[in-house]
């Protein structure tokens, strides 16, 4: 089974995909898409959106854990960070990638099992969990390889809960 986190963002999207084998996890790849600031909005969404298609024809997984967004005090970064989310479901999409979302609680308490967990616990975890030799960076990477984790250990749970919905 193959999974890929995101941690969407307009500046820096996270990417990382995972290999699940049983209970094993080994990490395909891992990076980062990042739009320089001052272009205009539209352009940088267009970068993503073509990386995204990229990515997804490159490493082709099966299934998409996608970090939900979080509404904190800076709501113009939030509207920013939706429409970046929205061109990254849409090339899922239309790669016909199945897409799940996990809170930062879920993910903390997936890779620490401690929701209260802080940000460098988190990448700590995820440098034992795939065997890295040093913390992923930028952050948003070590971010979306959580996520995956996440999802790669809710992933049967997640389809049990939508078979019930449906």
């Amino acid at each position: 089974m193959r999974i890929m986190g995101i941690d969407p963002g307009i500046a820096i999207v996270g990417f990382g995909v995972l290999e699940k084998q049983g209970s094993q996890l080994k990490p395909i790849q891992y990076g980062s898409i990042q739009t320089e600031a001052g272009l205009p909005v539209p352009l940088r969404l267009k970068q993503i959106f073509e990386a995204m298609q990229e990515i997804l024809a490159t490493y082709q997984p099966e299934e998409m854990a996608v970090e939900k967004l979080f509404f904190n005090r800076n709501v113009t970064t939030a509207f920013t960070v939706g429409q970046a989310r929205g061109v990254i479901l849409l090339a899922a999409e239309l790669a016909g990638v199945p897409v799940y979302e996990y809170t930062p609680l879920q993910v903390k308490q997936a890779v620490t099992g401690y929701g209260g967990a802080d940000k460098k616990q988190i990448q700590e975890m995820i440098r034992l969990l795939l065997h890295l030799k040093e913390v992923p960076k930028p952050d948003d990477v070590a971010d979306a390889l959580g996520i995956a984790v996440t999802h790669a250990q809710f992933r049967n749970f997640t389809k049990i809960v939508e078979g019930v919905h449906k």
